[in-house]
């Protein structure tokens, strides 16, 4: 099982079909609602199949089918032939709107209601919490605004046929680190140093940073086991 299904605590065993229905999907897990909102798929999907909503909203059926198996599955790890068979442009869009999700949605609504808990903290205590949390931010604003402005135009580059000779994916690799990891020194900090009286509000925004870390082990793991080894084949294809 890989880290990003341990941290979920759970797996399925049985992978999802074109003949699945999306409901039973969405029921199943979590995770899987998130997956289709960053496809662009809305909810109201009735009983259809996994295969009948992606053709109703143009998107690849392949490509959705290994991002829900590959993050739900246990022991699902995907093949040479089915990285092959990805539609990049579906991928770029799954992974493209997973970093607005993060970045003007996800983390700007937990520093608010992280700032709203701490309402009654001393207030050397609320800076220094603050601080770290803006600059853990921060450190993933880089992370993705690099894969949007260098990674994702270069992969969209070898799906054109053109090759960048100042540039391969082995780049990506040796600097893709596990942002997701640096956010457990921020539960840390909440969990052993916060001293003002706690309530659920505080447990709330906790659950919230949990589940954040979740979701973003979720999308390092979908860039490391899908996105980086199909340009790899992009470019071997090249070579």
């Amino acid at each position: 099982m890989n880290s990003y299904r341990h941290l979920q605590g759970h797996a399925f065993a049985t992978p999802f079909t074109a003949h699945s229905r999306m409901s039973d999907v969405i029921l199943s897990s979590s995770a899987a609602l998130l997956i289709i909102s960053r496809c662009g798929i809305p909810l109201g999907f009735g009983d259809k199949s996994i295969g009948q909503i992606c053709q109703e909203h143009h998107v690849d059926t392949k490509t959705l089918l290994l991002l829900l198996n590959s993050s739900i599955i246990e022991n699902y790890d995907p093949t040479p032939e089915q990285i092959a068979s990805v539609h990049l442009d579906s991928l770029l869009k799954y992974l493209t709107n997973s970093h607005s999700y993060f970045l003007d949605f996800r983390l700007p609504a937990i520093r608010q209601r992280l700032l709203s808990a701490m309402s009654n903290c001393p207030q050397d205590l609320t800076y220094v919490i603050r601080r770290f949390f803006d600059e853990y931010a921060e450190e993933v604003r880089k992370h993705m605004s690099y894969e949007d402005r260098v990674v994702f135009p270069y992969a969209r580059k070898l799906m054109a046929g053109e090759r960048d000779s100042h540039y391969n994916i082995g780049i990506f690799i040796k600097r893709h680190d596990q942002i997701e990891l640096k956010i457990t020194e921020l539960k840390n900090l909440l969990i052993k140093y916060y001293t003002a009286p706690s309530g659920y509000e505080m447990t709330s925004v906790l659950q919230d940073i949990f589940t954040v870390e979740i979701d973003l082990a979720g999308h390092n793991y979908i860039e490391d086991a899908i996105f980086t080894p199909l340009i790899e084949h992009l470019e071997q294809k090249m070579a």
